[in-house]
């Protein structure tokens, strides 16, 4: 059986993590009879928004990590007790929330900052030799955690043309990939699927998540289920 971290980054696709790619990954490996469990990190929100009219809530504050547990039932887990010896993939499904608060790609693109906890997470699973798993968004998250180093993940961005031009002035190499096949970096143990970069329903989105798990238990040489 594989164990899987899942990061977490709210909960609503405006602010947080995107609900369906969230739940389509948990129930991918679910469904295969692995294991989750669910992280986030406490740290404020950038910001609210208000899901009923897509604009920003005034006078909202809200925490990453209370808002995440909304969407693991209550069963959530704070970044820093994340150790990759326990696990073996540690994976992203997408929402603005990961661009807003995981690191600052939705405000500053290329030259965004990155969470040093999120990023310390990404290099460490990649040091362990685990694999590491990202969905719509979140490759911009996995390339960040690799800048300035010797590895250039390759990722996919769906159908994000500005995603795809930021890929690589963040030191990362883009791939194509349709939105029901994952894009597997074999050398560097990364697999990305574009999921709501691509998807125009939740049937594409369970799609997309579910060929990330699929590809990440190959790299993992796990039964499928």
């Amino acid at each position: 059986m594989a164990r899987f971290a899942i990061v977490l980054a709210g909960c609503g696709v405006y602010d947080g993590s995107e609900i369906y790619e969230a739940t389509a990954t948990m129930l991918a490996i679910d469904s295969r009879k692995h294991e989750y469990v669910c992280f986030s990190i406490d740290k404020p929100m950038m910001h609210v928004v208000d899901h009923a009219v897509g604009q920003p809530a005034q006078h909202q504050t809200r925490n990453v990590l209370i808002e995440s547990a909304r969407l693991a039932r209550g069963k959530i887990s704070n970044l820093t007790d994340y150790d990759p010896a326990d696990f073996d993939a540690l994976v992203f499904p997408g929402g603005f929330g990961v661009a807003k608060n995981l690191c600052s790609y939705a405000v500053d693109g290329a030259d965004c900052d990155i969470d040093p906890l999120v990023q310390k997470a990404i290099l460490d699973t990649h040091a362990a030799g685990k694999v590491l798993g990202a969905l719509c968004i979140s490759p911009a998250l996995i390339v960040r955690a690799f800048k300035d180093t010797d590895i250039k993940p390759k990722v996919t961005a769906g159908k994000d043309s500005d995603l795809e031009a930021a890929i690589p002035l963040m030191g990362g190499i883009h791939e194509a990939c349709d939105v029901d096949k994952a894009c597997v970096d074999d050398a560097n143990r990364i697999v990305t699927s574009p999921a709501y970069l691509s998807a125009t329903c939740i049937s594409e989105a369970f799609a997309s998540a579910d060929a990330m798990t699929q590809a990440v238990l190959k790299l993992l040489e796990v039964s499928d289920g």
